[in-house]
């Protein structure tokens, strides 16, 4: 894959965060409008610089250092990468607009237990998904340095911020639907 490939990957993966973001505004509208509570807000900025910098991360990366595509590696992890796209769209559809970037509870509220929320041993699917495209993506064209970085700085805001307080909302406000 060249790196012009690589820049319209990354760049068409960013117009496809933008269209999440979208949805998520739609949803939280729809949140708001059941008396949904917002909860953790300090921690989003620092979601969406982080998940930022994966993108310019990569690209710098892949441009200035600079890194070779390596087939057998970055072959499949393009493949990876793009089934964590289907993981996500699968993980949207199973929440429908109780899901969002922000962590917004409709009290009283079921939780939904559809799609990848079906399996009682994977809490947080999306959270696994982002943590293993996180690494994929940069990795297509070898930027190693952005795929560590990520992965360590992800697993500290989602393990020590973002999974516990979305727990904490969730526990206060939802019920669990069968």
């Amino acid at each position: 894959m060249s790196l012009i490939l690589f820049t319209v990957l990354i760049l068409v993966t960013g117009g496809e965060r933008i269209v999440e973001l979208v949805v998520s505004k739609r949803h939280a509208a729809w949140a708001f409008a059941r008396g949904g509570i917002e909860s953790a807000r300090g921690h989003f900025p620092a979601m969406v610089t982080l998940h930022t910098g994966l993108l310019l991360g990569a690209l710098a990366e892949a441009w200035f250092v600079p890194r070779p595509f390596i087939p057998g590696l970055g072959w499949p992890m393009l493949a990876i990468a793009l089934l964590c796209q289907a993981g996500r769209y699968w993980v949207i559809w199973a929440l429908g607009n109780q899901w969002n970037t922000r962590v917004i509870v409709v009290p009283g509220m079921a939780l939904q237990r559809r799609g990848p929320y079906r399996f009682a041993w994977l809490p947080h699917p999306n959270y696994l998904i982002v943590a293993i495209e996180g690494i994929a993506l940069p990795l297509v064209h070898t930027a190693w340095i952005t795929a560590i970085a990520f992965t360590v700085l992800n697993a500290i805001l989602l393990l020590g911020f973002r999974i516990p307080a979305e727990e904490r909302a969730l526990r206060a406000g939802s019920t669990v639907q069968a």
